[in-house]
C-alpha cells in the first residue's frame, strides 16, 4: 500500500480474515483487510483468487458498507471518510491488458465536457482540491496478468504476490519483512515447531542477559554513590 499509494500507510485494524490460515496453500479464500493512511482515509483491502462474476458489483457494496458503518450519530456528511478500495484478483476480471487499474469518481458536463470542480469554501471542508478526492476510489490488481518483470518498486510487490519470492535488490518497501512470513508460512509443522522453540530459547536468552546487565548496573550504581 505504501509504494501503491505512495505514501506510509499505518494499519489500524482487521475488519475480517477468511484465510488467516498456518499454511501457505489456502489461497482459496478472502482476505479483507482495513488500514487508515496519514490523511484518516480508509482503505479496504480484499484478495480474490477464485473467480466472481459480480466481483465488481462486490467491490461497490464493499465501500458502501464501510461508509455506513463508519457513520456515528449525529455525524455531518462533511465528516464521512474517504474511502480506497484495493482488490488483489487472481483471475482476469473483465477485459484489459493493464495489470493496474485506478478508477475514480468524476462528474462531466453533458453539453460543455468540462469536470465539475469544488468551491473554495467546499475545498476547506473537504480538506480536498477535487471532486474526486472525496469519494471512493478503486484499484484492481490483476496479479497473474503481470508478467514478472519489475520496473518499479510497486512491481516488485505485484511479483512478490504473484510468484512469491523477492529478487535480489528489491528496494519495495516492507517487501523483506513480507518475504520473512512467507517464509514462515512454508515452514512444515515440525519445522514451525522447531523454529519457535528456536525463538523462545533466544527471548529467554536475552531475558536473562539483560536482567543480569541491570542488576549489575544497579549495584555498580549503588556503590558508586
Amino acid at each position: 500500500l505504501s509504494e501503491l499509494l505512495g505514501e506510509d500507510i499505518k494499519i489500524e485494524s482487521i475488519l475480517e480474515s477468511e484465510s488467516n490460515k498456518q499454511t501457505i496453500n489456502n489461497k482459496m479464500n478472502q482476505v479483507d483487510v482495513l488500514v487508515q493512511n496519514s490523511n484518516g482515509e480508509l482503505v479496504i483491502i480484499e484478495v480474490q483468487s477464485n473467480y466472481t462474476h459480480d466481483f465488481l458489483m462486490r467491490m461497490l457494496f464493499g465501500t458502501s458498507k464501510l461508509v455506513v458503518d463508519n457513520m456515528d450519530k449525529g455525524m455531518v456528511y462533511s465528516e464521512i471518510k474517504k474511502i480506497i478500495s484495493v482488490n488483489l484478483v487472481y483471475f482476469d476480471l473483465g477485459h484489459g491488458e493493464d495489470y493496474i487499474y485506478h478508477g475514480t469518481t468524476n462528474f462531466v458536463g453533458v453539453h460543455n465536457k468540462d469536470i465539475l470542480s469544488l468551491s473554495k469554501q467546499e475545498q476547506v471542508l473537504f480538506k480536498a482540491e477535487q471532486v474526486k478526492k472525496i469519494y471512493p476510489e478503486y484499484y484492481i490488481i490483476k496479479v497473474n496478468k503481470f508478467y514478472d518483470i519489475a520496473k518499479n518498486t510497486l512491481d516488485e510487490w505485484i511479483d512478490f504476490l504473484k510468484n512469491e519470492t523477492v529478487k535480489e535488490g528489491s528496494k519495495a518497501k516492507g517487501l523483506t519483512e513480507a518475504k520473512e512470513e512467507l517464509d514462515k508460512l512454508k515452514l512444515s509443522k515440525e519445522a514451525m515447531m522447531e523454529y519457535e522453540r528456536d525463538l523462545t530459547i533466544w527471548r529467554d536468552n536475552e531475558s536473562v542477559m539483560s536482567s543480569k546487565f541491570l542488576a549489575g548496573e544497579l549495584k555498580g550504581e549503588a556503590k558508586g554513590i
